[in-house]
């Protein structure tokens, strides 16, 4: 097929072009090639981890509540295989609460705190903060529970945290930061929740 002159000046200029860039276009086009393929293959990986982590949650809701340490056990593999799951934290609040029911304290810690570091759900994050500084308190580490409830946690559970926080001050005798506490829960509670009745009546038995 014949070029006119303009043509085949634009013909010459693009294979100039390319024997100068074609090497750089190709190694280009190979690395964003790639990253295609490596991203599609981690979406692949992470929707089978999802799948797997799942069914094995399924499986330990389905578990006696009484047998520690099935629970242990299925929920470690979700704990260590699949931490990047949502269903890694719920597992390890089962986990605790089984030990704790089994008065392994310690391991019912260990795994609370896990799930505060590790745990998808800020939700579960929150819950596990709350249940640790419980276990806290109850060993009279009142130190250490104040220090747990004084991490970041989202707005649902202010309420609960600041009640919490009030019984512990009150343990160490500091009544007016106790009220103070009490108070604070007492407006971020339910208003028609049961447990704002409770807040009350320590708030109350304080002279508050």
């Amino acid at each position: 097929m014949a070029y006119d002159l303009e043509e085949q000046e634009q013909i010459d200029a693009f294979k100039a072009w390319w024997n100068a860039n074609g090497n750089k276009v190709l190694a280009v086009l190979g690395v964003a090639v790639a990253c295609f393929v490596g991203l599609q293959a981690w979406k692949s990986h992470q929707a089978n981890q999802a799948v797997e982590a799942s069914a094995q949650y399924q499986q330990l809701t389905q578990t006696d509540p009484a047998d520690a340490k099935a629970i242990q056990a299925i929920s470690s593999q979700l704990m260590e295989k699949y931490s990047a799951t949502p269903y890694a934290g719920r597992a390890a609040l089962m986990a605790a609460k089984a030990n704790y029911r089994a008065k392994d304290v310690k391991s019912a810690k260990a795994q609370l705190d896990w799930a505060i570091k590790n745990a998808e759900e800020t939700q579960i994050q929150a819950i596990a903060r709350l249940q640790l500084a419980t276990l806290q308190y109850d060993e009279k580490n009142y130190d250490a529970a104040l220090e747990t409830l004084s991490g970041k946690t989202d707005e649902g559970f202010i309420g609960l945290y600041s009640d919490l926080k009030g019984d512990v001050l009150a343990a160490q005798g500091k009544t007016e930061e106790a009220k103070a506490a009490y108070k604070e829960a007492l407006s971020r509670l339910d208003v028609q929740g049961k447990y704002r009745t409770y807040t009350q009546h320590k708030l109350e038995a304080l002279g508050g």
